[in-house]
């Protein structure tokens, strides 16, 4: 049974909104009053995902489904798709722009910071179509029994 399910739509390239996903999510998350803890990680890696999609995509979609024993976000994108999967993990690689690293961006620690702050990771990518990753964050034994989703 899902709780709630969200989805955003997020632009390549738009920098300007770049993040607001991730904060709408975040506060949603802390008015369904998921765990400080879990809010915390997940945001993190909303953020990068989400940052993923406007530096290295054509376009693409956060899904955020929250349900009674984990929350699920997903992040799926149209193209170009990751060649090396593994080397894309290695922290510190980015195939980012010079003009995107001049801004700040594409140190090549998303995927990482992800898999990092999931409970579970998994990705999954076809070069010409895109990349599918979904991060679940399990929620407490004491939220549940609190019933606080």
């Amino acid at each position: 049974m899902h709780v709630l399910r969200e989805e955003f739509d997020v632009v390549a390239m738009d920098f300007t909104t770049a993040g607001e996903a991730s904060a709408t999510i975040k506060r949603l998350l802390k008015k369904l009053g998921v765990n400080s803890s879990v809010v915390r990680r997940l945001s993190i890696a909303c953020y990068e995902a989400e940052i993923n999609l406007v530096i290295h995509s054509m376009g693409g979609k956060l899904i955020l489904t929250v349900g009674a024993e984990d929350v699920v976000l997903t992040s799926e994108d149209v193209g170009p798709g990751i060649p090396d999967i593994d080397l894309a993990m290695s922290e510190g690689y980015s195939t980012a722009s010079e003009d995107v690293r001049m801004m700040g961006f594409g140190a090549g620690m998303g995927l990482a910071n992800m898999a990092r702050n999931a409970d579970e990771f998994n990705i999954e990518s076809k070069v010409g179509e895109g990349t599918r990753i979904e991060m679940i964050f399990k929620l407490t034994d004491a939220q549940k029994s609190e019933g606080a989703v």
